[in-house]
């Protein structure tokens, strides 16, 4: 870094001279202080503004050739080797040519046959493939480079093949005893256990006192190996490079263009789309009938097989196949018959039958054989063959295509049509149709051809004709061997020319086909339609037409070039049409096809002969008579004829010279049938790539072949061109050529453009003058263009570029008049040209010099007329295209404007080939930049450019579209110059066209779209090959001279870490500072264009993230994949062109997707820390302190508020949010930079940052460590299968939504579910569990390979992403080290170290970390035991879990730091309380709340810690080892105590039952109760008990509250547990805790985080969420009353109106919500040995509402038949009490009953509302029936009921759902006592229906009908019969009989008012009903009455005491 370059443009210097400049620069800029703030970093220019570059080449002239050292000099300027030029040889497809042989060939077909023969002139750019925008890096290209990555070993993964660690078998006995009431079992066992473990291996220099520098290089160098060389390999691809393709990928088109088809048939559209193919399958005997007429077949026409392409799939495609024969004697009908009549099975009868048509058959052949007549024919239609599963698909439209980016189109071609997918099919044709001599035309066939296609077809009139016929479809193969080409030529590869060959069918497409010819071709087809003579008299009845192509008027002159059809010679001089016998006026449908000579004269024509064929054998007769004549002239005023012809017959011979004239001239002395009309309909059809075609095109070339040849005179169809004339008509034939047709327009694009470059590089000179044509050629290119574009719409690329026209400018493009050729005729270089990338072989030195020389490129040499000789001012008169196409441009009208702006990208290309062919041929590549072209040149292009980037910024609003095509071909045009021309020139251009946009964007209404387009020119700018070179990253910055110190330096003056002032080097080098912005210019306008689209002003902010981070993003990944860049050194620089990021992602960081937000919204500058998504010993909502401390400068006092920022104000989240992709995207991106800059600058960067922004730094690591944490191969495979299940629930819903069967709430619901924490972006791709793999493939349903890999990958990149943060914190800390505020820092590094060894990391990431965390403890032991025990607690958490890890490694690392750790704490004070409290308190938590926690590994841990102190000899002499082995073995029995959790996991009740256990044992220990008082609620949170979770936390709130109470009296605090106990009676429990057990201030007791006021408002704010999602809403405002007063005295104003509103909505439920359901309740008796400590146990379950008595029933039966095994349980189905001594000891029994609660009528008159009557229970009631006879019912005199009072411990709800019974109580009742409880439960029905409010009729009629009804058993009347009937003879009984007496009085007056209130409800159709209730009512009172009037003897006093009776049912 020792050369500073000059900071302004400079002259170029002579070196000597330079280096004083340079020194003299630098003097003056250095030394001005430079702010490190964003808001103006770049003295005095910001950001919006672009620095003026440096001027590129004068830098790199004044720099010392040798001034960098080896691999670092490619960086300084681009290869020598950079262009080439590459001749690749034409590709022929066939093995001969095909071009006619020399002959005398006119100028068209000549300039056809150079165009389609000379070879591809390519400008390969040698290092374009390293282009980001050349080869994108994919998903396929990374998977690749994915391949031989390790395998990560995480935890997690482990954890899923083994549900958990096996215990030793002694352990799993101990542990099955029973719990007892405290937590500990007899600890002898457990010593002896831990003795015999055996110990992990030791780390062996653990022991050892080293250095801590030693430690830490040791460290450094472990954590340096085997790391993988590109991170970015690691992160899915960029999701956007489809955007840069456009100009780059060119397909291959050319080798034959829509030729090479799929299908194997003939289809047929509406009309023919493939020419005939001929085929012969008679015998060789049959064949030998015909041998006398015939030639010797040749080969090509024996073919079987044919390969049709179709370029349009269509359903209604048919292989059409007709059968002719030997022409005989009698219509078709006749010759049909044998056929028709004969079978097979009747050979014998019909053998003399048979042999006669064998004998006739044979004349014929001999006489006729050269004649054949229509036979008959079918169609087999193809969709039935080839579209199996839809293989008849549309193809994709133009939008379709957009969407799909370029990168997919390459398969477009192939994929549309889909018919590669159907499967061979082998076809037997049986069903032949006779054809009918009327019906022979095109359009009969295609009337039957639709027939087929409907069900009652036409065609079963048809006669079928018996014959068979065996097919075989199928798709051609990729490479067919012994194919011919439809010319016959032989296709490679064609391994033997003697077998039977297969034959290319030409396509007729059903519509145009927009493609440019690109191999020679110059077919005719013929179709003679009909013919009429049936006005000709005589016998002319057998017509052959007989068709000749003429090159002279002499018979002999019959050319041979018409194709043979099948056994037969290649080429004939004549053919005939088919025979329809005695028809007059025949139709034909034969096709035939020519081959037009290369050179077609005026008199070549064809001859068209009618024969009268004679088909009976007379004596005299010829065989054929000719009977008229025609012929159609070929060629018309220079143009070839075609099309429909109605041509007149002349009967006789025509004359001489009849050919130049056509058949409608009459002839002087010829006669013509049917008087000189046209009677003959013949069309002619050319596929020719010579003969356009087209007026308009045959025009254009005529005139330029012309001016070539200069033949003057010439005539013109009707007119004589001079010279004169002939400028005027070449004007005209210009300007009319945007009327051609659009198809042959494309087809021969290649050569009107051309022509075009010709005229507009080498004038025409006509009489010696030089005519310019620049203009009018430049205009009609502009239109030929613009035609090429619409009409190929379809094949254009996401940039809207016509991929013909781009490989056009790409490989058929060349300088007219020059010949690029190898120098010393060196063979010419191969290029594959699909990658253009095989020229590497080639001498770097090598360019292509050319053979002709072109003149100098001074067009304003003036050349006097006819001074010279033609050649020579032709010569002089050349220009260079690139000039002329500038020129033109700039000064086009505006029409013509508009149309070049269209299509922009094409003339840029255009220019661009040209220039570097101009430098490549006359090897101007040596020359200096600045002198390679004409400063007129130069301003041409500013002036384009200018006016270009004008029409992007004005056409935004208008037309988008455009506009953003023309942004991206501006841009790449740039980008291309910058390899070709001066590169200070280009910067600047681009200088201008921001300015350009930033002016606009004052003023624009849409300023969002125009910094899409800035963004976008940007990136295509930056993805040149040479970026980094272009960037200068070997030069120094050096910093501006500025005369006044920065506005903003005083933040930077005040360095936290280094003494002196900050450098402003260094500074420089991190900010967008105006050096770096200069110096680096295109990197400072990327990172300039990310910093203003993440300024939180921004607008349109998150589509502008995205696209400025995936720009960055892609650069980075193309240099990772750079093999230029692999070295370390050189990859260090190329990171320093992006150190700014650092910044801008620290700046950004309140904006970032908080990848660390637990269940509670976490402000992460507020409280980020400790966020375990374990949630070890921490539920959602606890407040936790946080990384933010070092930003305060200090730890956190614990009565400090929540919510401490104390950043700088712009810290807040303003601004638009970026989402979770792009905030992970820009994090990966500043690891990159982290990685690979160099760490001695990052350090120096380090040292000079303010408090603050180290801060910042600090949370932009933690945030890094968040967003790549691992997430376990399972959730890969849960997202995969959750992916796939949502594709298929997405249809559902759809039916849903429609059929309305979710309402619009739900929906709603539903959605806010799935919403990410901001809002709309990605709702689903981005939530907590489901990181960025939807990117990496859009398939839904992965392999298991896939997902195999993808975990891989994904382990990889957590791995490195965790390490290259683990690098930078060590940096942090060496730069710290000296400080004042290392302590701040330090925490909060250490708060990183923490949060990245909590998260899931793999083994190899946890051995570094370890290895970090153990060398920060020993450097700085006062962090963990000063002050803040939150750190230690943490530390010893994490250390705790990673102990008991699978993983062996995890484990060693995890032992040892937690023994150093251990003794660390013993050094600084003779014990480690702390770490023993806070080790135990971490162990209870983690096996709390861990599930698959292996205590069998955790134990082996223990024993590992036990043997260092046992051989650490340092502290041999104290009581370390001592109190290690103590710890440990109380460590040890807490495990023990807790295996039991273990086996119950699946039980939740006797889970929940061992927690509380755990929990009450720790009564003594506050700390831990509190630990697992959270882990209980954590439990039942999860179970879905959230009165029970409330419960536990309103038990931790008082423990809390106690502790509180004994530190100090505050009033505003709550007394302790009293305070809460109307919230719940068994809070009380919790004041176990005085003073004499515990004293608040020893060391390590009551430390946790929660034992302070804010802890106590978390615990009751959580407990009001529960409360409240229970529906315990009365119990929400208890909690309040406690909360609300601490609010009150911290005036925390916005905490109260949360409070209070929260308050509003319970009461308001509560007035909405009367009836809400609370639970149900059982009472479950356990019954047998099986159950352990459960047996003869009674417990009240609480269940969740209306659960059903067979619903808990079932649970437990199935849970303990799981536990027991089949058989073994059985559940007591009544509740009468259980005798034990008649139970099967083999056997468990479970008896459940359904109890209610019960209150004395007392209670009842608190118990108000149905809250209360549902909260606080403690007693409950259960019924029995019995007889005395052991049956359940009887009759009424003998039911007894036993009503039965459970009390339970703890009053419901509590911290568990079951509670043991304590107290149990019967009663028995009589069955008089049960009739007097039956009769008052009916009465109080009567009397709530009756006076129901509002009145319901339905239930009144009901209970009324069950009262007074008369066949109700066991009803009123009966009860009335049995116990009123007679006076009781026990006096005792009278009581009862006489209350029993007022019950029916009572009910009585209830019936008379419920019949009189159902009077009052009833309508007319309901008083009969009424009238009969009325009648029932009267005969029950009247039996009753004498029941009720008897009088008894006496009322007996109140019972004795001997016999107690309740009346347990309350009264109404």
């Amino acid at each position: 870094m020792s050369f500073p370059a000059p900071n302004s443009p400079l002259p170029v210097l002579p070196r000597t001279v330079a280096a004083e400049v340079r020194k003299q620069v630098s003097r003056e800029r250095s030394g001005s202080p430079h702010s490190s703030r964003r808001s103006s970093s770049s003295v005095g220019v910001p950001l919006t503004e672009v620095m003026e570059p440096l001027d590129f080449e004068d830098v790199l002239l004044s720099w010392p050739p040798d001034a960098e050292p080896g691999p670092l000099r490619d960086l300084v300027e681009f290869p020598a080797d950079d262009l080439e030029l590459l001749l690749q040889p034409r590709e022929c497809r066939t093995t001969e040519p095909g071009i006619p042989e020399d002959g005398k060939l006119d100028a068209q077909v000549r300039a056809a046959v150079e165009m389609y023969t000379e070879d591809w002139v390519i400008v390969h750019r040698r290092y374009q493939h390293l282009s980001a925008a050349y080869s994108p890096v994919t998903t396929e290209t990374q998977r690749e480079r994915q391949k031989g990555l390790t395998r990560q070993v995480f935890e997690q993964d482990t954890s899923g093949d083994e549900k958990s660690g096996p215990e030793d078998s002694d352990d799993s006995q101990r542990c099955s005893g029973s719990p007892d009431d405290t937590p500990r079992s007899s600890g002898a066992s457990g010593i002896f256990d831990l003795r015999n473990l055996a110990a992990d291996s030791l780390l062996p220099s653990l022991l050892e006192r080293a250095a801590p520098e030693d430690v830490d290089r040791r460290n450094e160098v472990l954590r340096r190996q085997h790391r993988p060389q590109a991170l970015l390999t690691l992160y899915p691809a960029p999701d956007e490079v489809g955007h840069l393709l456009g100009a780059y990928c060119i397909p291959y088109v050319y080798s034959i263009a829509f030729v090479y088809g799929h299908l194997l048939y003939i289809p047929i559209f509406i009309q023919p789309i493939s020419e005939n193919f001929y085929f012969d399958l008679n015998s060789d005997s049959m064949k030998g009938l015909l041998r006398a007429h015939g030639t010797h077949p040749a080969i090509s026409t024996l073919a079987r097989s044919a390969i049709f392409s179709v370029t349009y799939p269509s359903p209604d495609i048919f292989l059409v196949i007709k059968l002719e024969k030997v022409l005989q004697q009698g219509d078709i009908s006749e010759c049909c018959e044998p056929y028709m009549v004969m079978k097979e099975v009747d050979t014998a009868k019909n053998k003399e039958k048979l042999e006669k048509l064998r004998l006739a058959a044979e004349q014929f052949c001999t006489r006729l054989g050269r004649y054949r007549m229509p036979f008959a024919w079918t169609a087999v239609h193809l969709a039935n063959i080839v579209s199996r599963e839809g293989l008849w698909e549309r193809r994709p439209t133009w939008t379709d295509r957009r969407r799909r980016g370029p990168q997919d189109r390459a398969s477009s071609g192939d994929d549309a049509c889909s018919f590669s997918g159907f499967r061979p099919a082998t076809l037997t044709v049986t069903n032949f149709f006779k054809q009918e001599a009327e019906r022979l035309s095109d359009e009969d066939l295609f009337k039957f051809l639709a027939d087929m296609r409907r069900p009652s077809s036409l065609l079963r009139r048809l006669r079928p004709v018996t014959a068979q016929l065996k097919i075989d479809i199928s798709p051609a193969p990729e490479n067919p061997h012994f194919c011919l080409s439809p010319e016959l030529l032989h296709v490679k590869p064609y391994p033997d020319p003697r077998a039977r060959p297969t034959k290319e069918i030409l396509e007729f497409p059903a519509r145009e086909v927009y493609a440019p010819h690109t191999s020679y071709r110059n077919l005719l087809y013929v179709y003679p339609h009909s013919l009429n003579f049936s006005s000709r008299q005589g016998s002319v009845r057998n017509l052959a037409v007989r068709i000749q192509y003429m090159a002279g008027e002499d018979p002999s002159q019959a050319l041979p070039v018409i194709f043979g059809k099948s056994s037969c010679s290649e080429f004939t001089r004549e053919a005939f049409t088919p025979v329809v016998y005695h028809n007059k006026s025949p139709e034909f449908y034969e096709e035939f096809k020519l081959r037009l000579p290369a050179c077609v004269t005026e008199n070549h024509h064809l001859l068209f002969t009618f024969y009268h064929v004679s088909c009976q054998p007379r004596p005299g007769t010829a065989l054929e008579t000719p009977v008229g004549f025609t012929w159609i002239p070929l060629l018309q005023h220079g143009r070839l004829r075609t099309g429909p012809f109605c041509l007149p017959v002349s009967v006789d011979q025509p004359p001489p010279s009849y050919s130049v004239l056509t058949p409608d001239v009459a002839l002087p002395g010829m006669r013509w049938v049917d008087g000189h009309k046209g009677v003959f309909s013949v069309e002619l059809t050319a596929v020719s790539s010579v003969h356009p075609q087209d007026l308009h095109l045959d025009k254009f070339f005529t005139l330029v072949h012309v001016l070539e040849e200069g033949a003057f005179p010439f005539r013109l169809k009707d007119t004589v061109l001079s010279e004169g004339t002939v400028e005027q008509e070449l004007r005209a034939s210009l300007a009319s050529l945007r009327l051609a047709s659009p198809e042959p327009l494309v087809a021969f694009s290649h050569h009107v453009l051309d022509k075009l470059v010709r005229l507009v590089v080498q004038p025409p000179i006509i009489s010696g003058q030089i005519v310019n044509l620049g203009r009018g050629a430049f205009e009609a290119m502009a239109h030929v263009v613009s035609l090429v574009h619409r009409s190929l719409e379809i094949a254009q690329d996401a940039r809207g570029q016509c991929l013909q026209l781009a490989a056009y400018v790409h490989y058929a493009f060349r300088l007219p008049g020059t010949e690029p050729s190898l120098p010393g005729g060196a063979t010419p270089v191969t290029v594959q040209a699909a990658t253009l990338a095989r020229g590497s072989g080639r001498p770097a030195s090598l360019y292509l010099a050319r053979s002709k020389s072109i003149s100098s490129s001074n067009p304003d040499l003036a050349v006097a007329p006819g001074s010279v000789d033609d050649e020579v001012s032709r010569i002089l008169a050349s220009k260079l295209l690139h000039e002329e196409l500038a020129l033109q441009w700039v000064v086009s009208s505006s029409a013509v404007r508009e149309a070049v702006l269209q299509h922009a990208w094409f003339f840029f290309q255009l220019m661009v080939k040209s220039m570097a062919l101009h430098l490549l041929l006359s090897q101007r590549l040596d020359t200096p930049r600045k002198l390679r072209f004409p400063g007129r040149f130069l301003d041409d292009i500013a002036a384009l450019v200018g006016s270009v980037g004008l029409e992007v910024t004005t056409r935004v609003h208008k037309d988008m579209e455009l506009a953003e095509r023309l942004n991206a071909s501006l841009a790449f045009f740039l980008s291309d110059l910058l390899s070709l021309a001066d590169r200070g020139f280009v910067f600047s251009l681009v200088r201008a066209h921001y300015k350009q946009v930033a002016t606009r964007l004052q003023s624009s209404p849409n300023p969002a779209a125009l910094l899409t387009l800035r963004m976008e020119f940007t990136r295509i700018l930056c993805s040149h090959e040479h970026y980094v070179t272009l960037n200068l990253p070997c030069c120094p910055l050096s910093p501006p001279a500025s005369p006044s110190p920065s506005v903003s330096s005083t933040t930077s003056q005040s360095s936290t870490f280094s003494s002196q002032a900050p450098d402003p080097k260094v500074t420089s080098m991190f900010e967008l500072s105006g050096p770096f912005r200069q110096q680096h210019f295109l990197a400072g306008l990327l990172l300039t264009e990310l910093a203003l689209a993440l300024d939180p002003e921004a607008e349109g902010a998150s589509v502008l993230h995205k696209k400025a981070i995936s720009a960055v993003h892609s650069l980075l990944c193309s240099h990772d994949t750079d093999s230029r860049y692999t070295e370390a050194t050189v990859k260090a620089r190329v990171a320093e062109l992006y150190l700014p990021l650092l910044s801008l992602a620290r700046d950004t960081l309140p904006r970032l997707h908080d990848f660390a937000e637990g269940p509670g919204q976490r402000s992460r500058l507020a409280s980020m820390l400790d966020s375990d998504i374990d949630g070890e010993g921490d539920f959602g909502g606890t407040i936790n302190p946080s990384v933010a401390m070092a930003i305060a400068g200090g730890p956190l006092a614990p009565g400090s508020r929540a919510s401490i920022s104390q950043g700088p104000p712009t810290a807040s989240r303003s601004g638009c949010p970026l989402s979770a992709e792009s905030s992970r995207t820009l994090l990966v991106c500043v690891l990159w930079v982290l990685k690979n800059a160099e760490p001695a600058l990052l350090q120096r960067w380090a040292a000079d940052l303010a408090l603050p922004q180290l801060g910042r730094l600090l949370d932009l690591l933690y945030l890094c460590l968040a967003a790549f944490e691992y997430k376990g191969k399972k959730a890969f495979e849960r997202i995969n299968s959750l992916m796939f299940k949502k594709s298929l629930d997405m249809k559902a819903r759809l039916e849903e939504a429609i059929l309305g069967t979710i309402g619009a709430r739900q929906e709603m619901v539903r959605r806010s579910r799935e919403r990410s924490p901001f809002g709309h972006q990605e709702n689903v791709r981005w939530r907590k569990s489901v990181t960025h793999w939807r990117q990496t493939s859009d398939r839904v349903d992965k392999t298991k390979d896939e997902v195999e890999h993808e975990a891989l990958v994904e382990g990889n990149l957590a791995t490195e992403a965790s390490l290259v943060v683990l690098d930078t914190l060590e940096i942090i800390v060496q730069t710290v080290m000296l400080s004042e505020a290392r302590e701040s820092v330090l925490g909060a590094v250490l708060k990183v170290v923490l949060y990245s060894l909590g998260s899931a990391q793999s083994a190899l990431f946890l051995q570094h970390g370890l290895a970090t965390q153990r060398a920060l403890v020993s450097k700085f032991p006062e962090l963990l035991f000063e002050e803040d025990t939150e750190l230690c607690a943490d530390l010893c958490l994490r250390l705790l879990r990673h102990c008991g890890s699978r993983v062996g490694t995890i484990r060693t690392h995890a032992s040892a730091s937690l023994y150093l750790l251990m003794r660390q704490n013993f050094e600084i004070g003779h014990n480690f309380a702390r770490v023993k409290m806070q080790v135990t308190m971490s162990l209870s938590s983690l096996v709390g709340t861990t599930q698959n926690f292996s205590e069998e590994h955790l134990r082996r841990s223990l024993k590992t810690i036990l043997t260092y102190a046992e051989e650490d000899v340092g502290l041999r002499d104290s009581t370390f080892a001592e109190q290690v082995q103590d710890l440990m073995f109380n460590l040890h029995m807490i495990l023990t105590d807790t295996v039991k959790m273990k086996e119950h996991q699946e039980d939740p009740e006797m889970l929940i039952d061992l927690m509380y256990r755990i929990a009450r044992g720790y009564q003594g220990s506050p700390d831990l109760r509190l630990t697992w008082l959270q882990n209980m609620a954590g439990k039942h949170s999860e179970l879905g008990n959230h009165a029970e979770a409330a419960q536990c936390l309103v038990h931790a709130a008082a423990l809390v509250a106690e502790y509180l109470a004994l530190l100090e009296d505050r009033r505003h605090l709550p007394v302790g547990c009293v305070s809460f106990q109307n919230i719940s009676s068994n809070v009380l429990e919790e004041s176990a805790i005085s003073d004499d057990i515990l004293s608040p201030d020893e060391e390590g007791f009551c430390s946790g985080k929660h034992f302070t006021e804010l802890g106590l408002v978390g615990l009751l704010e959580q407990a009001a969420t529960y409360f409240t999602m229970g529906g315990l809403y009365e119990a929400v405002n208890e909690v309040y009353k406690n909360l609300i007063p601490i609010l009150e005295a911290h005036r925390d104003y916005k905490k109260l109106a949360m409070v209070h509103g929260k308050l509003q909505e319970a009461f308001t439920k509560i007035m909405h919500q009367p009836q809400r359901m609370f639970g149900t309740y059982f009472r479950v008796g356990f019954y047998g040995t099986h159950f352990g400590d459960l047996d003869e146990q009674e417990f009240v379950y609480k269940e969740p509402s209306i659960t059903k008595l067979a619903e808990i029933s079932h649970r437990l039966e199935e849970f303990y038949t799981e536990r027991f095994g089949d058989d073994v349980v059985e559940i007591i189905k009544d509740s009468n009490p259980v005798d034990k001594s008649k139970l099967d000891p083999q056997k468990a029994y479970i008896q459940i009953t359904y109890v209610e609660p019960y209150f004395d009528t007392y209670e009842l008159k608190d118990r108000v509302t149905y809250f209360d009557r549902n909260y606080g229970l403690r007693t409950f009631l259960f019924c029995t029936p019995f007889t005395p006879d052991g049956r359940a019912h009887g009759e009424l005199h003998e039911q007894h009921k036993r009503k039965t009072l459970l009390s339970t411990d703890h009053a419901f709800p509590y911290i568990k759902t079951r509670i043991r019974v304590c107290h149990r109580e019967e009663t028995v009742l009589t069955p008089v006592e049960v009739a007097i409880e039956d009769m008052q439960k009916k009465t109080r029905e009567l009397a709530f229906a009756t006076e129901q409010d509002p009145p319901d009729a339905k239930m009144l009629q009901m209970v009324l009908q069950g009262s007074v009804g008369p066949t109700v058993n066991q009803g009123p009347l009966e009860v009335a019969q049995v116990f009123l009937a007679e006076i009781p003879e026990d006096p005792k009984l009278f009581r009862h009989h006489n209350k029993l007496r007022l019950c029916f009085k009572d009910f009585c007056k209830r019936c008379e008012d419920a019949l009189r209130k159902n009077k009052a409800l009833i309508g007319p159709d309901q008083k009969e009903y009424h009238r009969e209730l009325e009648r029932n009512y009267c005969r029950l009172r009247e039996a009753l009455q004498p029941l009720l009037t008897q009088r008894l003897p006496q009322l007996l006093a109140p019972t004795p005491a001997s016999f107690r009776c309740l009346d347990l049912v309350p009264q109404p």
